[in-house]
């Protein structure tokens, strides 16, 4: 009998955590819908901010036009020093969504290290924060309770001091590494070069001669460069941590979905268990009955 009741305390575990998965699979799921409209929205803002930036960039380097100098265009072989920022979750219970931003910008870290690069990490992200310092890695910045409430003005502050340090020469490269949301089911990682600016994606529309009517004059306001180019870094950062928060919603719901179909395969396994064993306890007992009965003849 000790053992049906211990199997029956096992079932109710079991069925207690399998409520608890369901309830935050729902959760996840409603908080996806929103994150995930936002993200989709966001995401056009993006593309067409970083497409008119690499064309800029593409239009200065291959023709050089337009009287701009300056360090955003200036891409280089060689870098001295690197700045990766990345994002991650605030929480866990989310699968594999942390571990892969993590390996991502470990495998990016070794790369440098290979070419005798430096690299400074600011992390935004509990998860992330908590991973390194148990390594003994050095953070140069940690932001929590950023990636589970984005907002832009959180942003700004976390892209401005590493575009700072960029503009003055400290750093060669700024490097943005999050996990990204692709579909309800699906996470895809991204690794975005935010400064030296990239042409190679405008490169390959001109070698398929998909000309645009961009032209850059060098009486032009360089205020306008300038300011273009801050709202390219700030809303980079902004949608990279909105594009996390709607991947992060997407990996926990999946989550905690497979959590409840496992749960309730395992209920079902105990329950043959038990049933097994009650049926072992009976025949036990009526084989004790029927050898009492035997002995007093």
């Amino acid at each position: 009998m000790a053992n049906l009741k211990e199997i029956k305390r096992k079932i109710k575990s079991v069925q207690n955590t399998q409520k608890t998965t369901r309830a935050m699979k729902l959760v996840s799921t409603a908080k996806l819908r929103k994150a995930e409209e936002v993200a989709k929205q966001s995401r056009v803002y993006a593309d067409k901010i970083n497409e008119v930036l690499s064309e800029i960039a593409y239009k200065i380097n291959q023709y050089k036009v337009g009287g701009v100098q300056s360090r955003y265009f200036e891409t280089t072989d060689s870098p001295s020093k690197v700045d990766i920022i990345f994002v991650t979750a605030d929480k866990g219970l989310c699968g594999g969504f942390n571990i892969q931003t993590i390996k991502a910008v470990r495998n990016i870290m070794e790369e440098y290290k290979q070419k005798k690069v430096g690299v400074r990490l600011r992390a935004v992200g509990r998860k992330g924060i908590d991973f390194f310092n148990f390594q003994g890695i050095e953070l140069l910045k940690e932001f929590k309770s950023v990636s589970s409430a984005p907002t832009y003005k959180k942003a700004q502050e976390i892209i401005g001091d590493a575009i700072d340090d960029f503009s003055k020469g400290v750093t060669d490269e700024v490097i943005l590494v999050h996990n990204g949301y692709l579909n309800m089911i699906s996470q895809e990682l991204k690794i975005n070069n935010i400064v030296p600016i990239d042409p190679i994606e405008h490169e390959a529309k001109e070698k398929e001669n998909l000309k645009s009517m961009m032209v850059l004059e060098p009486e032009e306001d360089e205020k306008i460069l300038d300011e273009l180019l801050k709202k390219y870094f700030e809303y980079n950062m902004y949608f990279a941590l909105i594009d996390s928060l709607a991947a992060e919603h997407s990996a926990r719901m999946q989550a905690m979905d497979n959590a409840t179909n496992n749960a309730k395969d395992r209920v079902e396994s105990l329950n043959i268990a038990y049933n097994k064993a009650r049926q072992e306890s009976i025949t036990t007992e009526l084989i004790e009955i029927i050898s009492g009965v035997e002995s007093m003849k």
